[in-house]
């Protein structure tokens, strides 16, 4: 399976020293949006500062004004509040749901914990409907806790 050969790929990248976290997350985004062909926007966010909204780190894919999501709105923002992974088969179908492209048909973020703390999250756009499963999110979860130990 993809992921579990992906697994000691992003161990290796995080470990690597020699460039800066940002970097190190981008490389992570990048090699997510690679190898994994559902994967159209791979982005990480960070809770900004003593702020209730997110803040937009490191990413790849198209262009987004998104960069920062207060609490509580679009598919972020609701993960920010609640903690728990949230998968969107089906983007149309969400009142919350903050466009960032039109070609965008599904979604998963994934909450970020350090020391039990929710501060930030991992976010991958799709251009396919409904690709995320639950080894997505079990996979996401891991990359999630490797980054933990480098911030």
């Amino acid at each position: 399976m993809i992921f579990e050969d992906l697994k000691p790929k992003v161990e290796q990248l995080l470990k690597n020293n020699d460039i800066t976290v940002t970097e190190r997350l981008e490389l992570t985004c990048q090699l997510l949006k690679d190898n994994i062909n559902y994967y159209d926007w791979v982005g990480f966010y960070f809770k900004n500062g003593d702020k209730d909204e997110l803040k937009l780190r490191a990413y790849v894919g198209e262009e987004t004004d998104h960069i920062i999501i207060p609490f509580g709105k679009g598919i972020c923002g609701q993960v920010a509040v609640s903690n728990e992974n949230f998968v969107v088969p089906d983007v149309q179908a969400q009142d919350n749901y903050i466009a960032c492209s039109l070609t965008v048909k599904s979604e998963i973020v994934i909450p970020l914990f350090k020391n039990g703390e929710n501060i930030g999250q991992i976010d991958i756009d799709s251009e396919t409907p409904d690709p995320f499963t639950e080894k997505d999110e079990r996979f996401l979860e891991f990359v999630n806790q490797e980054v933990a130990k480098i911030l």
